[in-house]
């Protein structure tokens, strides 16, 4: 299989204030043709980041428009062995992933539908596909049990979110394999941005590597790449010390953070993952005030920055992505179109400045 290369190339995180898919698919397809992703379009209610991502899991209820998972139902234990038993088909192979409910369905996921079929038009021209889906320290922290618990905090719940994640991740990356070989599957994880915080003091960073290894290994077990989304700052080691490809970071803002830990953002560098540069900001004051060049420029001198710490200029090259800093789908629809093109520029013009078309 041939070694992925990023070279600076544009790639967009998930979320777009439009209400047609259609329409979200084309735009990206425009802007960013060599790596397309699938949209989610929050303005529709089913793919608001935990729900689109929920059906399958035991215990799904909704009550006084609250989403949670109820392990007081009467029939919970029932549901959560049938969730197990299905889990352990599909791992050893008795059932086929694609009959079981780790499958994301058109009523949740328009986007990755619309995004395939488009997708299979253009399997010559494109570099790779990426797909996103929301990543196990959010889900379970996001989501609670009826007594408002976050799941994370019951160790049955998290292992079955774990599994329930990694299974749809599994099935996303191999629907995209089959279009193009080597896709790209991020973990979006803005909850990581509380990683350290009292809020989440009980959380160690042996727990989150745990829940990594899994979604992980789930993802390269189908032949893709497995990256994270984080949309703030982080205790960026325990995203580093995982087997994670790629780190897709707020490069606008939160650079300076990232320089807090040398020792592992080079050895991370050395063992050939790729930071996915969010060069290109997403809060609405910040798109209006910047252009193409003055975002190129930035980069640059993050990239000044990174080679005082030993490494080669080519090879930061090679191992970036560009991306906007996060989702757009908080934005109007022309502010969200102007980060879809800043991206596609700010990525042309640092391929051109360093020579590759």
């Amino acid at each position: 299989m041939e070694v992925f290369t990023a070279n600076a190339l544009p790639v967009l995180v998930g979320s777009m204030p439009h209400k047609s898919h259609r329409q979200a698919v084309e735009l990206i397809f425009s802007a960013t043709p060599s790596i397309p992703i699938w949209p989610q379009l929050p303005a529709n209610r089913q793919e608001g980041m935990l729900r689109q991502f929920l059906p399958g899991m035991p215990g799904v209820t909704e009550r006084d428009g609250k989403v949670f998972i109820d392990t007081a139902a009467s029939d919970f234990e029932t549901h959560f062995l049938h969730f197990f038993e299905q889990y352990l088909a599909v791992e050893e192979g008795a059932e086929e992933i694609d009959q079981s409910r780790f499958t994301m369905s058109p009523a949740e996921a328009a986007g990755f539908f619309a995004f395939l079929e488009e997708a299979r038009l253009h399997r010559d021209s494109v570099i790779a596909l990426k797909g996103q889906i929301t990543g196990p320290i959010t889900f379970c922290t996001g989501l609670v049990d009826q007594d408002g618990r976050a799941i994370f905090y019951n160790e049955q719940l998290r292992d079955a979110a774990v599994k329930h994640l990694a299974l749809k991740a599994r099935w996303q990356t191999s629907k995209m394999a089959q279009v193009k070989e080597r896709p790209l599957l991020f973990f979006d994880e803005p909850g990581l941005a509380g990683f350290g915080s009292s809020a989440f003091i009980t959380i160690t960073p042996a727990d989150i590597a745990t829940c990594f290894s899994e979604v992980i290994a789930a993802v390269h077990g189908e032949g893709g790449l497995a990256g994270v989304h984080v949309c703030a700052n982080t205790e960026w080691p325990v995203i580093f010390d995982t087997a994670m490809d790629i780190v897709n970071y707020d490069a606008y803002s939160y650079f300076d953070r990232l320089l807090l830990y040398p020792d592992h953002l080079v050895s991370f560098l050395q063992r050939g993952g790729i930071l996915a540069s969010g060069i290109v900001p997403t809060a609405a004051e910040h798109v209006a005030g910047e252009t193409a060049e003055s975002l190129a420029d930035k980069w640059f001198t993050q990239t000044g920055e990174l080679e005082h710490l030993g490494l080669d200029a080519r090879t930061i090259f090679a191992q970036t992505l560009i991306t906007p800093s996060c989702g757009t789908g908080t934005l109007s629809e022309s502010l969200a179109e102007k980060v879809l093109s800043l991206t596609a520029q700010v990525s042309m013009l640092i391929r051109d400045k360093m020579g590759v078309v």
